[in-house]
């Protein structure tokens, strides 16, 4: 089993996004939990910018500690904008992220389908805090709105992307997310009816989905070979928490005999959270993937 340390760690420890300062800091600490491999984020222009102009650095650092980022998040939303300008500004911004992908030898570039563009009461849009998983929020469907345009906006703006990658030799893949346009599995499947290129794959986010109430090992066997990437964390079903292994609900050795089956080959990527101890969280959770991949052969 190949194991990844995701980028929630840091945002967890140093905030959204964490400075460059602490980028370097917390790529010290991932390979201090014994990590060989990382992921790797950028969120919005600004943030993706101050990645793309420290890339040698964060890559100097990374070859001096014997560390590989295989995969490469841009965190950007109006990707699936329904106005073009918006979008072709994200576009642009996605060709920076590509760099940053391949400069690093990223095996995948990560994008996720966000928010609707619907009204969120009070003011409070998920995407100004998108790490937090406990939030409450309530919407108003205005008479503007309308759910057609939106999925088209989402395919055409995930359909150029794919495009973009796959020119580059980049796999992409996306993570269904609670609250998001593509929230679960089987809305993903509709996503891959809309994009059957097999350049673009599923992120299967085990926190995510065990909160959205998936039997996950059928979630596992619904993807198959499209799942690019696995997010492991844990919860009990109620809440959408990035829990430790083994402290929720989450049946892990259905998942991991299911990708066997469908001979899953990419990196499991522990993914916690907004949780105590973390760093000594994270290197159980790590132990916790190593004792099971012996015990099931993975």
């Amino acid at each position: 089993m190949k194991i990844c340390c995701c980028w929630l760690y840091a945002i967890s420890k140093y905030g959204y996004p964490p400075s460059m300062e602490d980028t370097f800091k917390v790529i010290r600490e991932m390979k201090e939990m014994g990590f060989e491999a990382i992921e790797l984020e950028g969120v919005k222009e600004k943030n993706l910018f101050e990645v793309f102009e420290n890339r040698q650095e964060i890559k100097s650092l990374c070859e001096e500690l014997d560390l590989n980022v295989v995969n490469f998040c841009p965190v950007l939303p109006d990707l699936v904008s329904s106005d073009p300008k918006m979008k072709e500004k994200a576009l642009k911004l996605f060709e920076t992220a590509l760099e940053i992908a391949l400069y690093f030898g990223a095996q995948t570039i990560q994008i996720d389908s966000y928010t609707p563009a619907i009204q969120y009461k009070e003011g409070r849009t998920p995407q100004a805090k998108m790490d937090r998983f406990d939030e409450v929020y309530q919407v108003i469907i205005d008479l503007e709105f309308s759910w057609s345009r939106e999925w088209e906006a989402l395919i055409d703006g995930i359909s150029r992307c794919n495009e973009m990658a796959k020119r580059k030799s980049l796999k992409l893949c996306l993570e269904p997310r609670v609250g998001e346009n593509v929230s679960n599995t089987d809305a993903m499947l509709r996503l891959f009816d809309a994009i059957p290129d097999r350049n673009f794959g599923a992120v299967l986010d085990t926190g995510h989905q065990n909160a959205q109430k998936e039997i996950l090992p059928l979630s596992v066997e619904k993807l198959g070979n499209r799942i690019f990437y696995v997010h492991v964390s844990d919860n009990d079903g109620r809440t959408n928490h990035h829990l430790p292994l083994g402290q929720g609900t989450i049946d892990w050795e259905g998942i991991f005999l299911a990708l066997k089956k469908h001979r899953f080959d990419g990196y499991v990527a522990i993914d916690l959270g907004h949780i105590p101890n973390i760093r000594e969280e994270y290197m159980k959770s790590k132990k916790f993937l190593e004792d099971m991949a012996i015990r099931l052969g993975l």
